[in-house]
């Protein structure tokens, strides 16, 4: 086993040593002056972080109806959404140790299968859940990538996840994922979101350190998962076949107003036939705060610094293809996402400096808004958008002004093509949400792309640079993509999920790419439990 993962069972072992024999003795006889006579309060225990409100948000049904396709078939009409501790969509951004099961403390709950295996209490003091998903997507691909021979990449995924999750009280906890994530048939070599057998995908142990303004604060080491705000700077990017995780220290404290993390990590590097490592050379640490005070409204503020230490071939820096490596990388950001009556609205921008390959960093980049709730038959929800992220039109006068993206859920703001990453973009999109039935979600949506600096890179959702004219006479207009996505709410524990997108090539791919014409449809099955 490796080495880092020897390091976090014995770390863990320690942790629940520390803690059984007192560590926290004083804190806790304050927090529970009746600890020892009475068993341990589980009905607001153990504390987890909600899914934080993204870019382009839409509230699902609300009134009677049928909310799954099962619900329709027995002929259940329910006068209101079900309790229910998953999102009724197949893709789930939410980390599996996020998912709140706490309503099974509480009488009148609807009783489920898998309930057996949930919160199940060891004496007064400890739990234990188990939980997992598995999902199989098929993939077909018309001009897959951009690639110049025009091959179509037609394959299939699989991917499996089994958790456990351990508790005392709400002062320790110790969190395991396991991950296999497969890729079969594919005609393209496999990309790096695709595969990993066997491994772990989160493995940390959580420590109280106390309570605090009417919150509570936590350490929390090892491999975890990160995701913060509209997540298009750090996400677990949930449309992978692997998902992203990171490993090192985070501490978070969160009360009903406020919510702050500082987190020190390194992302892990995939591989896919051995146990996945740390990447020594990339360091991730930042500061993320979160005022939730005002009603309907969320405010972000962020620090994020990225040291890369990778080396950047000669040839890549003649090419000014600089991003991935020998960099200090510090980003400042502010978010407002919220609503008011039936209007919808997002702003947020991020603005980022340091060095690069020896160059000074200047960039920025800038995500807005509008969108509205009608009142019509099948709940439609309509949002206009305006995407930027600075390009570089000299990558030799000594500034570098692209902006990075750092580790994003961009696939869900910029198109399901992956062609395009918020590097060097101007992006002018809407989206329109339906809900036919409320077990029935459709979601389209429209983009018009053109690069930021017609000099610079396309770059991919991957934030690799792979299209590109020096000259800027192949234009900027990248091009127009349209997005569909179904989604069938089968049963509170399955989805189904059937989606095509369509790149209509303009003038700069057409002349970088002659005769390409991409597009993707993939259907996917989801279960949860």
């Amino acid at each position: 086993m490796h080495k880092s993962i020897l390091f976090l069972l014995k770390l863990a072992a320690m942790s629940i040593m520390v803690i059984t024999f007192g560590w926290t003795s004083q804190t806790f006889a304050t927090e529970h002056p009746n600890a020892g006579e009475t068993a341990f309060d589980w009905s607001e225990a153990p504390p987890v972080t909600p899914l934080p409100r993204v870019g382009i948000f839409f509230k699902p049904p609300s009134g009677p109806g049928y909310y799954s396709v099962w619900d329709m078939l027995t002929g259940n009409k329910r006068e209101k959404p079900p309790l229910a501790p998953y999102a009724p969509f197949a893709l789930l951004p939410t980390s599996a140790f996020d998912i709140d099961f706490r309503y099974l403390e509480q009488p009148g709950y609807e009783p489920d299968f898998f309930d057996a295996i949930k919160r199940i209490h060891l004496g007064d003091n400890w739990l234990l859940s188990f939980g997992g998903s598995f999902w199989y997507r098929y993939m077909h691909e018309t001009d897959s990538r951009l690639n110049a021979a025009g091959i179509n990449n037609n394959h299939h995924l699989l991917r499996t996840r089994i958790h456990a999750d351990l508790w005392y009280q709400d002062r320790f906890r110790l969190f395991a994922e396991f991950l296999d994530a497969r890729a079969v048939g594919l005609d393209l070599p496999a990309l790096g979101i695709d595969k990993n057998h066997t491994d772990m995908l989160n493995l940390f142990a959580d420590i109280k350190l106390g309570q605090f303004q009417n919150g509570p604060a936590y350490l929390r080491v090892g491999r975890q998962e990160l995701l913060y705000g509209s997540q298009r700077l750090i996400s677990t990017l949930d449309w992978a076949n692997t998902r992203r995780t990171f490993q090192g220290v985070k501490t978070f404290w969160h009360n009903p107003v406020f919510d702050l993390d500082a987190f020190w990590v390194r992302p892990m590097i995939t591989e896919p036939n051995q146990f996945d490592n740390w990447d020594t050379d990339r360091n991730f640490f930042g500061l993320w705060g979160t005022y939730k005070a005002l009603q309907g409204q969320t405010l972000d503020f962020y620090y994020l610094s990225l040291i890369d230490n990778r080396i950047v071939s000669p040839a890549n820096i003649q090419q000014g293809n600089i991003l991935d490596g020998d960099s200090e990388l510090h980003t400042l950001g502010g978010r407002w996402a919220g609503e008011y009556q039936r209007y919808r609205y997002e702003l947020e921008g991020m603005y980022q400096f340091g060095k690069r390959s020896g160059l000074d960093i200047s960039a920025f980049s800038i995500a807005s808004g509008l969108g509205y709730h009608f009142t019509w038959p099948m709940n439609p929800q309509l949002w206009l958008r305006y995407d930027f992220a600075s390009g570089d039109k000299n990558h030799q006068d000594g500034r570098s002004t692209t902006f990075h993206h750092l580790f994003p859920f961009g696939h869900y703001y910029l198109g399901f093509m992956d062609r395009v990453g918020r590097q060097n973009i101007h992006d002018f999109n809407a989206q329109l949400t339906l809900h036919p039935q409320p077990w029935f979600t459709f979601i389209g949506q429209y983009h018009r792309f053109y690069l930021a600096n017609k000099r610079d890179y396309l770059y991919n959702a991957a934030g690799a640079g792979t299209l590109r004219d020096i000259t800027g006479q192949s234009g900027s207009h990248i091009g127009d993509e349209i997005d569909f996505r179904i989604n069938f709410h089968v049963s509170r524990h399955q989805d189904v999920l059937l989606g095509y997108s369509k790149l209509f090539t303009g003038k700069f791919v057409k002349n970088q790419r002659p005769g390409v014409s991409p597009d993707l449809f993939y259907a996917q099955y989801n279960f949860r439990f």
